[in-house]
């Protein structure tokens, strides 16, 4: 019997892996064109003109933070705690991570103005770039540009990046924990997410659990769309937590261990404690208005919301009314229009897709910091809103980079084409269409009706802005009256021009932009160099011109409280302070 011998084979190559794809919705992400580099060069030097022009008029700005400063710059233990003098009696009444940056400054280049403000100016032109590149990695340079920019203008950034609140290097710090949350999105970086929680521990020891606001969207987002298995994403996150703890607690540990013979009053608590101040005075009391000093007396007035005339009522609309709408809500609406816009365009996308991620990030900071700032019946003032800033340049300029790629037909593949058609050739008439067939239709019809759709919804969103623009103007109608209309004009004729950009010259393209862009962001910008141009001092201070039924330039009409409102006995307002709410041991301000 013949037996054939079958010779072995060699095993098959194993076939090499599919090249890596980004996500069929996720935005591309090309070479930068020549004109990006210096495109940032001239927004970050504006920036810095912008933010340090004149900055020595506002002289000791706040004087509460700048006598800390100067006790830091005489004291390392001062330095260490935030005290209010170098004699260490009392702590100002936040966590001092923004005080040392100043501090350092004043002992290498001397007590004065500058010395103190320049490095906040710095954490607003910082806070430009890294809003930027956190923008540009995913959408382009065109959409880091816009967010830089709107950041960069919008009026209480301009006041607070040229002031000496904890609000400068706290933007600064969520700002840089965006950027690692979206670098941790690309590749489900242990690395990058552990550097969010020490970023956010690190905001903390700024101001507080304000910081905390943005942690919900952070890990939200993380655990929605990191590209990696469900239980890998929860260990991670934990340890992003346990980062939180250490590079927010040692400080806290540090001031309940230490005797309070041994260290200084903590300032605002009532038991000399670092954790009620955290949880009460600055923590939940802001929310309630049970904290001590809160203007709303306790949370709600009859007949109406908490808040006060630091605030506004507290509701809805708080961010577009009165004293805070001038700070902060130029583009609010175009934010929120082109959230909505944007998360309609992603559609069904895949869990990971990066379009949908960075909107749910930017968007989930937007409305969770803004709606529990609206709600707060506690003490809040208008340059808190400071924090909504970034988030609000940065949906601007996805929403609108998105939107403007849309404008033109995409051309279906043949890929896509082809099945479809030999379907539909093989039906019988009078018999409906495999419903593969008819969905494949409607998607048709979609992609037909999409450009227009993009293209409507820009337009729209610029007669919203400048429309708003025209209202907020009319709130201080001697301060420049011709711009309220030029605004409105201006707008009106560039979205109406948009409606038209598909058939236009593409000569008069950058035109009917830059149309539209200036007449976008004209309020914004006025306000930001009068805030620039005037000097503010005092602890609540306000961007932009004085405004019917705001404070203006920064703190009460004439240094009166307005009408109606009663200050305690003494004139203090009770903040922790023993003796009455005075400083202890006469200490003095910087003079």
């Amino acid at each position: 019997m013949d037996r054939t011998e079958t010779l072995p084979t060699a095993p098959a190559a194993p076939e090499p892996p599919p090249a890596a794809r980004p996500d069929e919705h996720s935005p591309p992400t090309p070479r930068s064109p020549a004109w990006a580099r210096p495109a940032l060069a001239v927004l970050l030097l504006a920036t810095g003109l912008l933010y340090l022009w004149g900055l020595g008029a506002s002289g000791w700005a706040n004087s509460f933070y700048a006598a800390a400063v100067q006790a830091g710059s005489v004291s390392w233990k001062a330095f260490l705690y935030g005290s209010s003098d170098a004699a260490n009696s009392i702590t100002v009444d936040k966590t001092p991570a923004s005080l040392w940056l100043m501090a350092l400054s004043v002992r290498v280049f001397g007590l004065n103005s500058w010395a103190m403000l320049v490095p906040q100016a710095l954490c607003g032109v910082a806070s430009v770039g890294v809003l930027h590149a956190t923008v540009k990695r995913w959408y382009g340079p065109a959409a880091g540009l816009i967010a830089g920019a709107v950041l960069a203008v919008t009026p209480v950034a301009t006041l607070m990046f040229r002031f000496n609140n904890p609000d400068a290097l706290l933007v600064l710090l969520l700002v840089a924990g965006a950027y690692a949350t979206v670098r941790a999105l690309e590749t489900a970086s242990t690395r990058w997410i552990v550097l969010v929680g020490v970023l956010v521990g690190f905001g903390f020891l700024t101001k507080m659990l304000q910081a905390f606001l943005v942690v919900p969207v952070f890990a939200g987002v993380y655990l929605l769309a990191a590209p990696t298995g469900l239980w890998r994403r929860v260990r991670q996150l934990l340890l992003a937590g346990l980062a939180v703890v250490v590079s927010a607690g040692w400080w806290v540990a540090l001031v309940e261990l230490v005797p309070a013979s041994a260290r200084p009053y903590i300032g605002g608590s009532q038991g000399n404690s670092i954790l009620e101040l955290t949880l009460g005075y600055n923590g939940l009391g802001r929310i309630t208005g049970e904290e001590i000093g809160s203007v709303g007396g306790g949370g709600a007035r009859p007949g109406g919301g908490g808040g006060g005339p630091f605030s506004g009522q507290s509701g809805v609309l708080r961010m577009f009314g009165g004293e805070i709408g001038g700070q902060v809500s130029w583009l609010l609406p175009a934010a929120l229009i082109l959230l909505v816009a944007g998360l309609l365009l992603a559609g069904r996308a895949a869990r990971t897709d990066r379009t949908r991620a960075g909107l749910l990030l930017w968007g989930g900071w937007l409305l969770v910091t803004g709606l529990i700032f609206s709600f707060m019946s506690g003490i809040f003032h208008a340059y808190y809103t400071v924090a909504l800033a970034p988030a609000i340049g940065a949906l601007v300029g996805i929403g609108v980079t998105l939107l403007w790629r849309e404008r033109r037909p995409a051309v279906a593949p043949a890929s896509a084409v082809a099945p479809a058609s030999a379907a539909v050739a093989g039906t019988p008439v009078g018999e409906p269409l495999p419903a593969s067939v008819d969905g494949a239709a409607v998607g048709t019809r979609w992609q037909r009706w999409r450009p227009l759709a993009a293209t409507a919804t820009l337009a729209g969103t610029l007669a919203v802005t400048v429309w708003w623009a025209w209202v907020l103007l009319g709130r201080s109608p001697d301060w420049y009256p011709w711009l309220r209309t030029t605004v409105l004009v201006a707008g009106l004729v560039g979205a109406a021009l948009l409606l038209l950009v598909t058939r236009l010259p593409r000569r008069l393209v950058p035109v009917v932009l830059g149309l539209g862009a200036a007449a976008a962001l004209a309020g914004p910008v006025a306000y930001a160099v009068q805030t620039a141009a005037t000097p503010h001092t005092g602890s609540i201070p306000s961007a932009g011109p004085f405004v019917a039924g705001g404070f203006g330039r920064g703190g009460f009409p004439g240094g009166r409280p307005p009408a109606g409102m009663e200050l305690p006995a003494g004139g203090q307002f009770p903040g922790g302070f023993p003796g009455g709410g005075q400083f202890p041991g006469g200490g003095q301000f910087p003079g």
